[in-house]
């Protein structure tokens, strides 16, 4: 079994999330994929959320991002409901998403992959971040001038990653970041969520279908069962929790 470094000490919590969800419905159509979301990040933690493919998970992700928009429920982000606003404007607020197939511009090399980061921020400090993205992730700095669709599949995350990570965002949205990799790359990613965290206080919401490294690597957790929450806990309550076992970690899933 592979483990992810030491467990990441828990942090102090304000009193009020810094993100909150609170009876969040979104559909497709006529196909109801959120049914009554509630769900809280606080300031400084890492926050897991696991289930099986098609539970809801990335659509409450791009939900959060506002596409598509919540048609029930309230989604508070610093005190400030966002759930009307266009995906535009919530970037602005210093909310960041690593989308689910990593989805680099391929044609552009990876420093114009990373410019596009900047979209949404004052592009001053783009070279200064440039450098703390390459130090975060030695490999990219190697391949600067290489075009983002002739990296392999661990080097683009990395860089949908860093892309994310150039806007200096408050809260980090991470959809699948291990979908697809080796284990050894697996492994270099959760631990690169994990100091990020550690050292730069980032908070981190994860979606992932790699539960084991998922809750390990989180201070709380959440289960999601057909659009909705089943369970909630610390990251560890849940890696012992019976049915998360049976249902997501029994058979080589760790």
């Amino acid at each position: 079994m592979m483990q992810v470094s030491v467990p990441v000490p828990a942090p102090s919590y304000d009193p009020q999330p810094l993100l909150s969800i609170r009876g969040v419905k979104a559909s497709y159509g006529h196909i109801a994929a959120l049914k009554g979301i509630n769900l809280d990040i606080f300031e400084g933690e890492i926050v897991s959320l696991i289930g099986a493919n098609g539970a809801g998970k990335s659509t409450l992700m791009m939900t959060i991002c506002g596409s598509p928009q919540a048609n029930a429920g309230e989604i508070l982000y610093c005190g400030r409901n966002i759930e009307k606003l266009p995906t535009h404007e919530i970037s602005r607020l210093a909310i960041a998403q690593s989308p689910e197939g990593r989805r680099i511009f391929p044609r552009m090399t990876v420093y114009e992959n990373l410019q596009m980061g900047t979209v949404v921020v004052d592009q001053q400090y783009f070279e200064e971040d440039v450098e703390r993205v390459c130090t975060i992730f030695p490999r990219l700095k190697e391949r600067l001038h290489q075009r983002g669709g002739t990296l392999s599949g661990g080097e683009q995350q990395m860089l949908a990653i860093a892309r994310a990570l150039i806007s200096r965002p408050k809260l980090l949205l991470l959809d699948e970041p291990s979908l697809g990799l080796a284990p050894l790359v697996v492994k270099q990613i959760f631990n690169t969520i994990r100091d990020l965290n550690r050292r730069d206080g980032m908070t981190v919401f994860l979606v992932e279908q790699n539960a084991y490294h998922a809750l390990k690597l989180a201070h709380r957790g959440y289960v999601m069962v057909n659009g909705l929450i089943t369970m909630s806990g610390t990251g560890q309550e849940l890696l012992e929790n019976e049915q998360v076992r049976a249902a997501y970690l029994e058979g080589g899933a760790h």
